[in-house]
């Protein structure tokens, strides 16, 4: 029994691998860009959805192309998407790190929110879809520290420009709610799923 992780997120596979859950990766291959919604929310879900019917798509190509049974993993497939909101505005990648600087000197002091989009393709057919929200209080931090950060290049790599579980750990203040869904992934509503194909099966 294994999920299929529909995402080439380095984090998410890191938190299933210390939640001991079976799992293995299908990259989606989803133009991110060609969805648009100015609601966040919206967004994030129907990004995590394309992606996972995205690489459901890719098994049914693979079973069309080799004739043999669909290896549909045991706990199906797993999307998810994440997005960074301050003051209204979505927070992505930065583009580089003159624009990460920028963000930073936005965002120290403040709250903002990391909403992710989960999209659970049960193996038996169905479909699950979540978004987790949580709060993010960062620090006040000095011009020089915010450049330090940058200079790191690891805020470049993440959705608003840090990593709790790196470096950007140390910028943050406080966190209200869903600590790994900051991560990439929320892990209690991910058991919660589980749970639920269990009884399925």
């Amino acid at each position: 029994m294994e999920l299929l992780l529909a995402s080439a997120s380095p984090s998410r596979r890191r938190l299933l691998e210390q939640a001991a859950i079976p799992h293995r990766v299908q990259v989606s291959g989803v133009d991110e860009d060609a969805i648009q919604n100015p609601n966040p929310l919206q967004l994030v879900q129907e990004l995590a959805a394309a992606k996972a019917k995205a690489v459901q798509q890719i098994l049914l190509n693979e079973k069309l192309l080799n004739e043999n049974p669909l290896n549909f993993p045991g706990l199906g497939i797993l999307a998810c998407d994440s997005m960074f909101e301050f003051k209204g505005e979505i927070f992505g990648k930065p583009k580089d790190a003159a624009d990460a600087i920028q963000r930073w000197r936005c965002m120290a002091g403040g709250w903002g929110m990391l909403h992710t989009g989960h999209c659970w393709l049960p193996n038996g057919g169905g479909e699950q879809r979540a978004i987790v929200s949580t709060k993010v209080q960062f620090s006040a931090v000095t011009e020089a520290e915010i450049i330090a950060y940058v200079a790191t290049g690891e805020p470049l790599q993440c959705a608003g420009c840090f990593a709790m579980e790196g470096r950007g750990g140390l910028m943050i203040e406080r966190i209200e709610g869903c600590i790994s869904n900051v991560i990439g992934l929320s892990l209690p509503l991910l058991r919660s799923w589980l749970n639920l194909a269990s009884f399925n099966q």
